[in-house]
């Protein structure tokens, strides 16, 4: 298994944001295991801290910003990018301001100074979201399109197209993490000049300036209007020969506005809070798409997560409880009995079995011409399975019958039909006292998680 990561020692860097054009720091510092990132607006009262996860972003204009009660951290892309390209998974970042340093528009100077600042692998096992079934988000309107893909390692593959006769269509791939630092890190971000005074009369890029970002002319400019620009931004007019690349400095790849793109996919899918291993195909990408794109992973992670929990049910297995069994110890008889089998039992959970079969009674008026296996009686099958490891804690389980409290946040999130298997997981949630249990319960047919719940129930010997 690979190992959490995080950083041997503090290291400082300062500039300019690029669209408050204040000056901060930001101090990269060592985190415990399971830390994730985070950042920390130490200039505010309290030094509140804000996780840097999809469920935070509350803007993604020209960058993607987060925000946990007042305290917020601007154009965090490209640092979150440095962070997964090392494979850095802990660490806190200290910040003076609300808006992360745009230093020369790419990761490059992240990377740097968390390479100088070495990293350390931790005791705790790095987990990873795997891509099991492909996910895709597309944007109708703006054409872009963002999919992940099974794949053994991590892989990310753009395609930009602006309808731009400078750029063209442009791709870029990265087959490891292994090849970012010199091969995405150092790519700046790019805007083009018919752009700028808009996003300048947005109160946007009052940092910006040709040493953080690639400007692109792509049609012809008028010196007056030229002036008239740098005038309003503060910054020396300069003069345009022809179309093309305004920078005086040259591209560091031919593809470098694609390759930056890369960048920006890979800082922002980090809000999953997890590393992939998965291929990420992603065209025509910008922040806002990037953004939905992750909210389903973090969906489909979520599930899965749950799933990770789900209890192997082998039929060829002799269970602990037949259905003799199960009787002996639960008052229920038919038609009311709603478990057959119980395969698991400990102190703490215990996993039952319920095949629906079309010969149950219910089905004759739910639904006729569309059986369904009601909800309520999914959440007595729970109570049911659940009741088996309540009577397992006295001495004479037969005695006893066991009586609902409460349930709370009951979720049907699939139809259960005749001929499936009910495979019913409770998890106590808290001592047994007084006969007072409080359990949460799963109920999953194949691999698919159709209802949950909590529940609180009471066991109590019969007179």
């Amino acid at each position: 298994m690979t190992k959490q990561r995080t950083i041997k020692k503090a290291t400082s860097l300062s500039g300019v944001g690029l669209h408050t054009g204040k000056v901060v720091t930001l101090t990269f510092n060592p985190a415990p295991e399971n830390h994730g990132h985070k950042f920390q607006r130490v200039d505010l009262s309290g030094q509140p801290i804000v996780n840097a996860d999809v469920s935070r972003v509350i803007s993604t204009t020209r960058g993607t910003t987060i925000k946990s009660d007042e305290a917020q951290v601007s154009t965090i892309e490209h640092v979150l990018s440095a962070l997964v390209g090392l494979g850095i998974d802990n660490i806190l970042m200290t910040i003076d301001g609300p808006e992360v340093p745009i230093l020369d528009g790419s990761a490059f100077h992240f990377v740097k100074a968390l390479s100088e600042a070495g990293t350390e692998d931790q005791e705790a096992d790095r987990e990873y979201f795997e891509i099991t079934e492909p996910i895709t988000y597309r944007d109708e309107a703006t054409g872009a399109e963002l999919m992940a893909l099974p794949h053994d390692g991590f892989e990310v593959i753009t395609m930009i197209d602006f309808n731009s006769k400078v750029l063209g269509q442009q791709y870029a791939q990265l087959y490891s993490l292994d090849d970012y630092e010199k091969e995405i890190a150092p790519c700046r971000t790019f805007v083009f000049l018919h752009e700028v005074e808009a996003l300048f009369s947005q109160n946007l890029i009052k940092g910006g300036d040709l040493d953080n970002a690639i400007v692109i002319a792509d049609r012809p400019v008028e010196q007056e209007e030229l002036d008239n620009l740098a005038t309003k931004l503060g910054k020396p007019s300069i003069k345009i020969d022809k179309e093309g690349i305004l920078n005086t400095v040259q591209l560091q790849f031919k593809n470098e506005p694609a390759r930056h793109k890369l960048l920006d996919v890979i800082g922002d899918i980090s809000l999953l809070g997890k590393p992939i291993k998965g291929k990420i195909v992603a065209t025509k990408p910008g922040h806002t798409a990037n953004y939905e794109f992750t909210k389903l992973l973090k969906r489909q992670y979520l599930e899965d997560r749950k799933l990770k929990g789900k209890p192997k049910y082998d039929p060829d297995k002799e269970p602990l409880f037949d259905t003799v069994k199960v009787a002996s110890w639960l008052p229920h008889r038919y038609p009311f009995l709603l478990v057959d089998k119980i395969i698991e039992l400990s102190n703490s959970h215990v996993v039952g079995i319920k095949n629906v079969t079309f010969n149950e009674g219910f089905f004759q008026g739910h639904f006729p011409g569309n059986p369904v296996f009601p909800g309520v009686l999914q959440i007595e099958a729970m109570a049911q399975t659940g009741g088996i490891l309540a009577l397992s804690t006295v001495a004479d389980p037969g005695n006893w019958d066991t009586y609902f409290l409460k349930i709370e946040e009951a979720k049907f999130k699939s139809k259960v039909a005749p001929g499936d298997t009910l495979v019913i997981k409770m998890e106590l949630l808290a001592p047994i006292r007084r006969g007072i249990c409080q359990m949460q319960g799963t109920i999953y047919v194949g691999n698919k998680i159709v209802s949950e719940a909590g529940l609180t129930a009471q066991i109590v010997k019969r007179s």
